[in-house]
């Protein structure tokens, strides 16, 4: 057998290197995941906060979000708060590191086994109020301005143990009390709301994008509310998360987005950015770039068990490349004459059925119902997604 040929080691791409522009961020729970799973216990040494906020610094992420519990064990005492806060603030100072999202760990506590704004027992709800607070204080105190949440025990699996109106009328009182509280302590903190339609319980309640964007349409200070779109939990109910995206944009909602990748309707696997889908993060990538959405993009999902710190390093560098390759990608499609040229014929309109459309006025509907329309016409016409779809995959596979 010949031996192979030595591989000349490519240059890297400037392009490719993230800068703090590109707001990348992971969470402590993400990059300090120890590969625990259901099955088997930690693979990797648990890594201190500040310990991860100089990894994220050495691979070149510019902010970290994390979770109360990810940063201050529950029961610790409030001089050993302060004292834990006050190293981790040192470390985002010494490694230039941002905390632009902050949420509450509202599953982990075997008191939310059943939910926690939702949750039957008053005094389970009341202690997650006060977690909550405590939490969204911490947030600011460390300069975030979103806070995200994710309703993680927010369900059931006996349907008879609860009302879902009763229950989605408890999380409206929740947010609407959290709401209030930012405002009366003048804290300038948005809330994005996190769907998931299912684990670690059976059913969660408000389980897609679409579903949350309903519900902040009956909040008290709904202007404060937006959404946390996140790939795997869209794609879990066999969804397109552009879509979502698309949805929530248009709604003025987007407030967060969670990055990560999914394959297929299955347990929530939070696989490396772009790793599985890739058509499907290329459009993702492309939707973001070009619909002016200025927050963090967020990488949500944790290194294979596989792997030792050295590789949690090459997972957080490739989710943060595979993104900025995509934003080529991208901007290439915006360059390409035939892909360009097919999208402007596939989207030409005639000029007298566009003059029907529009706002509606007595007049116009007038015109709409007198109008011959060749409905024979409209369905003999080839649309040519074919050949645009071939285009894409193969720029995408760098024949273009």
């Amino acid at each position: 057998m010949l031996p192979a040929p030595e591989m000349a080691a490519k240059p890297k791409s400037a392009a490719l290197e993230p800068r703090p522009e590109h707001k990348f961020s992971f969470g402590l729970w993400t990059v300090g995941n120890p590969g625990r799973d259901p099955f088997g216990p930690p693979v990797r040494p648990i890594l201190k906060p500040t310990e991860i906020v100089a990894l994220l610094a050495e691979v070149g992420a510019w902010g970290v979000n994390l979770h109360d519990e990810d940063l201050v064990p529950r029961d610790a005492s409030g001089k050993k708060r302060d004292a834990i806060v006050a190293e981790f603030k040192q470390a985002l100072s010494d490694h230039g590191i941002v905390v632009p999202m902050a949420t509450t760990n509202l599953f982990s506590d075997p008191a939310f086994k059943d939910g926690a704004f939702t949750a039957n027992d008053a005094r389970v709800r009341a202690y997650a109020l006060q977690k909550t607070a405590r939490a969204i204080e911490l947030g600011v105190e460390l300069g975030a301005t979103t806070y995200v949440f994710w309703g993680g025990r927010e369900g059931v699996e006996s349907e008879a143990s609860k009302d879902p109106v009763l229950a989605l009328r408890r999380f409206r009182d929740a947010l609407n009390w959290l709401t209030s509280f930012c405002r009366d302590r003048g804290y300038r903190m948005h809330f994005a709301l996190e769907a998931k339609p299912n684990e670690p319980r059976g059913d969660l309640y408000l389980p897609t994008t679409g579903a949350m964007l309903g519900f902040i349409a009956t909040l008290e200070h709904q202007e404060m509310v937006g959404v946390n779109p996140e790939v795997a939990h869209e794609r879990m109910a066999g969804l397109s998360f552009v879509h979502a995206l698309a949805q929530a944009h248009d709604a003025g909602k987007l407030f967060h987005v969670d990055l990560n990748d999914q394959a297929g309707p299955r347990y929530d696997q939070d696989l490396r950015f772009g790793s599985s889908d890739l058509k499907g993060a290329f459009f993702l990538v492309r939707f973001l770039e070009e619909c002016g959405y200025e927050g963090p993009r967020h990488f949500d999902a944790h290194a294979y068990r596989t792997e030792d710190v050295a590789g949690v390093k090459d997972f957080a560098r490739g989710c943060m490349r595979t993104y900025l390759a995509l934003a080529q990608k991208s901007k290439r499609m915006r360059q390409d004459q035939e892909i360009q040229g097919l999208l402007a014929e596939i989207g030409a309109q005639d000029p007298a059925a566009a003059a029907l459309l529009g706002p509606y006025s007595k007049d116009g509907a007038k015109r709409l119902l007198a109008a011959k329309l060749d409905r024979e016409a409209c369905a003999a016409r080839g649309l040519r997604y074919e050949q645009l779809d071939q285009l894409v995959t193969e720029l995408l596979l760098g024949l273009r």
